[in-house]
C-alpha cells in the first residue's frame, strides 16, 4: 500500500516538473506595424473640448513608451498642479494586439520613466485599450474605447525589433 503511494506521488511530481517551463529571457518582439514614434495630430474640435490629451508613443518591441500632454481649462487639480491647464504625463508598460484591439499595460512613471508613487496627477496604472480603426502607411488611426475619443498618430520615425535580454 505504502508502495502504491509513493509512486503515485512520483508519477505526480514528474508530471507537475515536466510541464513546467521557464519564461524566456529576451522581450517579445511584439508588433511590427506599430514598430517606432508616433506624434498624435490636433484633432478638429479640441479647442471645443474642456480638456483634450495628446499622445507621443514609441513602441520598442512588446513595449510602450507613451508622454501625455494634457490641456484643461477646468481646474480639477490643486492649485499647485494645474500649471495654467497644460502638464505633461508619462507612462510605460507592455502591449499587445488582439485581432483589432491593441491593450496597453502599463504604469504612470516620472519623466525619465522611472517609477512613480507620488506626485501631481495620476499615479498607478496606464492601461487603455485601442479599437484599431485604420492603419494606412504612415497614419495609425485608433479609439479609445474607455472615453470613445478617436486618435490619429503619425508615425515620426519607423524602427525595427531587437529582442534585448530581461535582466
Amino acid at each position: 500500500m505504502k508502495k502504491r503511494i509513493h509512486y503515485s506521488l512520483l508519477i505526480v511530481f514528474c508530471l507537475v516538473v515536466l510541464s513546467c517551463k521557464f519564461n524566456p529571457n529576451f522581450q517579445g518582439k511584439g508588433v511590427d506595424f506599430v514598430q517606432g514614434t508616433w506624434q498624435e495630430v490636433d484633432m478638429p474640435y479640441q479647442k471645443q473640448l474642456l480638456q483634450h490629451t495628446r499622445h507621443h508613443f514609441r513602441f520598442t518591441c512588446d513595449s510602450f513608451y507613451v508622454t501625455l500632454e494634457t490641456h484643461a481649462k477646468v481646474n480639477t487639480y490643486p492649485d499647485s498642479c494645474y500649471n495654467n491647464g497644460v502638464w505633461i504625463e508619462y507612462a510605460k508598460g507592455v502591449y499587445f494586439n488582439r485581432n483589432d484591439t491593441l491593450v496597453l499595460k502599463g504604469t504612470f512613471t516620472k519623466s525619465n520613466f522611472k517609477q512613480k508613487i507620488s506626485g501631481c496627477y495620476r499615479i498607478g496604472v496606464y492601461n487603455p485599450v485601442f479599437l484599431i480603426k485604420g492603419n494606412r502607411n504612415s497614419e495609425l488611426m485608433l479609439q479609445n474605447l474607455q472615453n470613445h475619443v478617436p486618435v490619429i498618430l503619425r508615425l515620426k520615425e519607423k524602427t525595427s525589433c531587437v529582442p534585448k535580454p530581461l535582466n
